[in-house]
Order: C-alpha cells, then sequence, then structure tokens
C-alpha cells in the first residue's frame, strides 16, 4: 500500500527544466508557495492512458479548476526535461505545467516511486493526484495498489468534484456536418452563441453519410451530440437550447 501524505508538507525539491533552451532549476517552493495547486503524477510521457485520458480530460476542465480556486496544474513524471517538453507540444496541453522528475528525487520522497523494470521503464512513478494548498497536501487520490496501470481515481472529474461537487463544467459537443450546408451554419451560430466549444466531423471527409446514419439514424446534417445524447438536426438544438434556458431561468 502507497502511504496517504496528507497534512504533509510537500517535499522540498529541485524539478530539472528545460525553459528556452536553457536549463533551470524549479524548486517545490517556487512551485507551491503561497499557491492553490493540483498535481497529478503518472507512469510515463507518451504511454497509453496518460496521452488518451489523464492530460486531456485535466487540460480540458482546467479553466473550471482556475474559477474554483485552483491556480496551477502540474503534471509530474519520470522523464526528462526533453521529452516532457516534447510531449506537452505533442499533447497541446497548453492548460498544463509538464515537470519533469528526472530522477525521480520527488517521487521518491513522496514513496510513489515503482520499479517498472519488466516494462523496460525503470522507476517510475505510481499514479495519483493531489490538492495542495501553500505547500500542504489537503487531499491525495491515490490508484490502488493492484496489477497493471489502475486508473479509477486520479483523474480531472474526481478531483474537481473534491473542490467543488457544484462545479460546472463544459458541455461535451460533437456534429456533423458537411461543406456548404446553411443548416450545419446555423447550428455553428447557435452553438457559439451559448459558448460552447464544439468539434465538426465533416461527412465525406472523416467519416461516410453510412457512419451519420449509423450514429444518428438519419442522413441529413447538422447532427448534433451533447455529452453522449442525440439532440438531432438544427431545428432540434434550437429546442434544447430553449428548453435549457427556460430550465436554468
Amino acid at each position: 500500500m502507497f502511504a496517504n501524505r496528507e497534512g504533509q508538507r510537500i517535499p522540498d525539491v529541485s524539478f530539472r527544466t528545460r525553459q528556452d533552451n536553457e536549463w533551470r532549476d524549479v524548486t517545490s517552493r517556487e512551485v507551491f508557495a503561497g499557491r492553490t495547486v493540483v498535481v497529478f503524477s503518472l507512469p510515463g510521457a507518451f504511454t497509453p492512458t496518460c496521452s488518451s485520458a489523464h492530460v486531456p480530460r485535466f487540460n480540458e476542465l482546467a479553466p473550471v479548476f482556475r474559477r474554483n480556486g485552483v491556480d496551477e496544474i502540474v503534471c509530474i513524471s519520470v522523464n526528462d526535461a526533453f521529452v516532457m517538453n516534447e510531449w506537452a507540444r505533442d499533447q497541446q496541453a497548453h492548460h498544463i505545467t509538464f515537470m519533469p522528475d528526472g530522477n525521480g528525487e520527488f517521487t521518491g520522497a513522496m514513496g510513489m516511486l515503482v520499479d517498472r523494470h519488466e516494462l523496460g521503464f525503470g522507476k517510475r512513478s505510481w499514479r495519483y493526484s493531489m490538492l495542495v494548498r501553500d505547500g500542504v497536501i489537503e487531499k491525495m487520490f491515490i490508484e490502488p495498489d493492484v496489477p497493471g496501470d489502475p486508473y479509477e481515481v486520479s483523474d480531472a472529474d474526481t478531483m474537481l468534484a473534491y473542490i467543488n461537487p457544484q462545479a460546472e463544467k463544459p458541455v461535451d459537443v460533437v456534429m456533423f456536418t458537411r461543406a456548404g450546408c446553411p443548416y450545419c451554419a446555423r447550428a455553428r451560430d447557435m452553438l457559439r452563441a451559448q459558448g460552447f466549444e464544439f468539434e465538426e466531423i465533416g461527412v465525406g471527409e472523416a467519416v461516410s453519410l453510412r457512419a451519420v446514419r449509423a450514429a444518428s439514424g438519419s442522413d441529413t446534417v447538422p447532427q448534433v451530440f451533447i455529452d453522449g445524447r442525440h439532440i438531432g438536426d438544427s431545428g432540434a438544438l434550437a429546442a434544447w437550447i430553449a428548453a435549457r434556458q427556460q430550465e436554468a431561468a
């Protein structure tokens, strides 16, 4: 079992970072003193769960964390500065500070260093997250000590729920569209007016009409999905927005 260090001070170490093509040592005090910081630590840069879920969701929710009093979100991994910087660029995670713990000093002092020689990784970090206020650990979410790479409690949503269970998260919106479609343009305008970020999937470009029909039961566009729910075309979207506004009033 990994020790829960809630109530203890953060380890006093220096992180060897690479900034503007120069080496710069960043101390724990610089990162944590007088600030509220969310930290999540993971086994390695460019690894599957870390790249597909852990980092992207913290990056998506970073504005919400900041609205709820968090000054910075820090990702720590036992990787060198060059690898961490390249991973940050690859992830386009502009809301997260990637902190290299190349020698595992911070991770070891946290009691989270594990042996991954069977994977050719050497010593790496166990997956966990924590909330740190002015250098003191307030809350830790440590993945269960089971074989493999569990990802159950150190995620961004769990941490946000601890900080503020009523925090309003951004909705997830995806829309199937076709170039030149006036109804698609109308749907875009409605979503933007509501302040929703959304992704578009172009029919005939990324997917076929058959895929749209399989997902939505319709072969017309746009087809809008919000938080996993099929809303429908631009008319259905307008009705959904109206109902949402009425409910909020």
